[in-house]
């Protein structure tokens, strides 16, 4: 196993130090959602067994077991991911499901030294935060055989994802936007929402055959109300202008929790969970074959 012992730039510092702890508190919301904007693509996707896949910003590993079983035993997968923590999950499912045939490799994929040894690259929410995106994906471009496709989703504009701009919208009424000097996790979840610019990014690092997708559909924003305003208030654009307010945010808390009540409970179903309509992209492209 490959690990990083050191930072190679500020976004996978802030991953590792500051968002980990916070994604593994509201797994059940992230993993949730971001799961059904890979369900569909990945049952429409042709991977033959014995075929070699490479997951890019794997998470806690469910996408790569998913494509585990597709290529089955003959076949193998290799996760990659920035964050050490998110991996241990993917390891022990793994185990427990008494697969073989993946590994995951705590690495930075802007930098890794890949082989051209894969059929297929795909990501899910991984795309978006890399520094340089065209340089990320000449070095995914590397890692594909000759005719290997590279299939990762994105989300659409802020916009059309109401489970993340209800709360942003909400917090802007009470507290000031981050400054410039605001710490990010990369260029952010809405960098890749224009399929121009991503196709342009796309072409520039080698790819052909580039085609392009929607998916929507509801995602759970929480399990409860108090989960979902918790969650609203840790991650995301309503959680990057709460963290960047500090104590002014803190003071501030009870008018932003209530105001945030009223805004959510408006998505509540039967079952007290908060339901909210999400969009993504899938994009697909190509290595050119020899």
């Amino acid at each position: 196993m490959t690990t990083i012992t050191k930072y190679n730039d500020e976004y996978v510092a802030f991953w590792n130090e500051v968002l980990v702890t916070k994604f593994e508190r509201y797994r059940n919301i992230l993993m949730g959602g971001m799961s059904y904007h890979s369900e569909t693509p990945l049952r429409k996707l042709h991977l033959p067994e014995g075929a070699n896949a490479l997951d890019v910003g794997c998470g806690w590993g469910d996408t790569a077991l998913a494509l585990a079983r597709k290529v089955g035993p003959s076949g193998s997968v290799t996760g990659l991911d920035c964050c050490e923590a998110f991996l241990e999950k993917g390891r022990t499912d793994a185990a427990s499901s008494g697969m073989d045939n993946l590994r995951f490799i705590a690495a930075d994929v802007q930098n890794y030294p890949f082989e051209p040894e894969y059929d297929l690259c795909f990501s899910r929410f991984g795309m978006m935060f890399f520094g340089n995106p065209v340089a990320a994906m000449r070095n995914i471009h590397r890692a594909l055989k000759p005719g290997g496709e590279l299939l990762f989703i994105t989300w659409r504009k802020l916009e059309e994802n109401p489970w993340l701009s209800a709360g942003k919208e909400t917090l802007l009424q009470f507290l000031p936007p981050p400054g410039d000097d605001a710490q990010v996790c990369g260029p952010g979840p809405f960098s890749m929402s224009n399929p121009e610019v991503v196709i342009r990014q796309l072409q520039a690092a080698g790819f052909t055959d580039i085609k392009v997708e929607p998916i929507d559909g509801p995602v759970t924003a929480g399990d409860s109300i108090e989960q979902a305003i918790e969650f609203q208030l840790a991650i995301g654009p309503a959680g990057e202008i709460f963290r960047e307010a500090g104590k002014t945010a803190e003071r501030r808390r009870p008018m932003i929790e209530h105001a945030l009540q009223q805004k959510l409970a408006a998505y509540q179903d039967s079952r007290g969970k908060v339901i909210m309509e999400s969009a993504s992209w899938a994009y697909s492209a190509k290595k050119q074959s020899h």
